[in-house]
């Protein structure tokens, strides 16, 4: 059997809330628990918050013989989402494992969602990376996502959120715009070809980007409907978010595209950004929208991403006319930031835009 390193990411105090549900739920896996290894990454803690360190290893210990073999790896400063995960990563490297699935702290899985997510990926070598269909918690009969969209400007959104799974008609396994991050296999012989994701990333879309990444090398990225993970998702218009997802989506397009589709996008982007700096002033983050032009005012920080941009155009086997075609022309979940009226206007204007581009992208 394929051998599996589940990556558990949690730090501050996490542990409190959610390592005894994760552990719990790791024990009740169906896959074989000696093809199985756990990773508990403690990635430290506020500086206002005490270290949990001793709690993450005092639960280990009370279900440790129940679960597959467990390591703790903590960390003495916070490494970021994307920094820690490649903790995981690169140990799964080096100790020889098949597959990586990393597991966000405030989540459990269903019974059989490592069974099933391995079986769908060894059935098919064409996957890159995989998703468990995730489901809100407590309210599981709500989706959290099956499988992430991905709008032309690089604006990621959860596919089907807060609606019924009772509702949905999935295929066992599906194409989907990006994969979440919070419950997704990863092929380890593409992390030793591909490499890790971007520490630079820090916080938000180094997902996206890591499935972009195979998408477009020929890799599908898919969602596995009999695979569950549960979410404790808790979406909030968090200031201190706002840095990472707005510059970091800059990041995606400059990483993909070639400059004269930059170059027609921008246009939209100015658009967008007068609504940004509404929602900005709004809600207090106009502080953090100027830093944003202020990163990309820095002709070093262009330096940090030039050769990864060069290195996906030179091998990339979809064009910026492929691309542009697999992105939506809608933000899903955009009625959680502004008013509905709003939100539709901004799609009318985003999906004219879109056929816009279809016409003119030909390469």
């Amino acid at each position: 059997m394929s051998k599996v390193a589940i990556v558990y990411l949690i730090w501050s105090n996490e542990p409190v809330k959610y390592l005894e549900r994760a552990l719990q739920s790791v024990v009740a896996q169906t896959y074989s628990k000696t093809d199985t290894q756990l990773l508990v990454i403690y990635n430290s803690h506020k500086p206002d918050e005490a270290n949990q360190l001793p709690l993450v290893q005092e639960l280990v210990e009370k279900y440790r013989a129940e679960l597959p073999l467990v390591t703790v790896l903590p960390q003495v400063t916070n490494l970021g989402f994307s920094g820690a995960n490649n903790v995981g990563m690169q140990w799964a490297i080096d100790n020889g494992f098949d597959y990586v699935f990393l597991h966000n702290a405030d989540g459990y899985l269903a019974p059989a969602a490592i069974e099933k997510i391995v079986g769908a990926m060894d059935n098919d070598k064409t996957i890159g990376q995989a998703q468990a269909l995730t489901l809100l918690h407590p309210e599981t009969h709500l989706i959290n996502t099956i499988g992430n969209n991905l709008h032309y400007l690089n604006i990621g959104s959860c596919g089907k959120f807060r609606q019924p799974i009772a509702k949905q008609n999935l295929a066992e396994v599906y194409d989907v715009g990006y994969v979440s991050g919070a419950a997704t296999m990863m092929r380890i012989d593409l992390l030793k070809k591909y490499g890790l994701w971007h520490e630079e990333f820090f916080l938000y879309h180094e997902d996206t980007e890591y499935s972009l990444r195979l998408k477009i090398r020929g890799f599908r990225t898919v969602a596995v409907r009999d695979a569950v993970f549960y979410h404790e998702y808790n979406f909030s218009k968090n200031v201190q978010k706002f840095f990472w997802i707005e510059r970091n989506r800059h990041v995606l397009k400059y990483l993909f595209y070639y400059w004269p589709t930059i170059i027609l996008m921008f246009p939209l982007e100015v658009l967008y950004n007068l609504g940004l700096l509404l929602i900005a002033l709004k809600n207090g983050w106009v502080k953090e929208l100027f830093k944003v032009y202020h990163y990309w005012l820095q002709p070093t920080n262009w330096q940090t991403w030039k050769k990864l941009r060069k290195k996906n155009l030179e091998e990339r086997l979809l064009s910026d006319r492929a691309m542009t075609n697999l992105a939506e022309h809608t933000v899903e979940m955009a009625d959680m930031v502004v008013p509905t009226p709003i939100k539709l206007l901004a799609d009318m204007v985003f999906t004219i835009y879109y056929y816009l581009l279809k016409i003119l992208v030909w390469w």
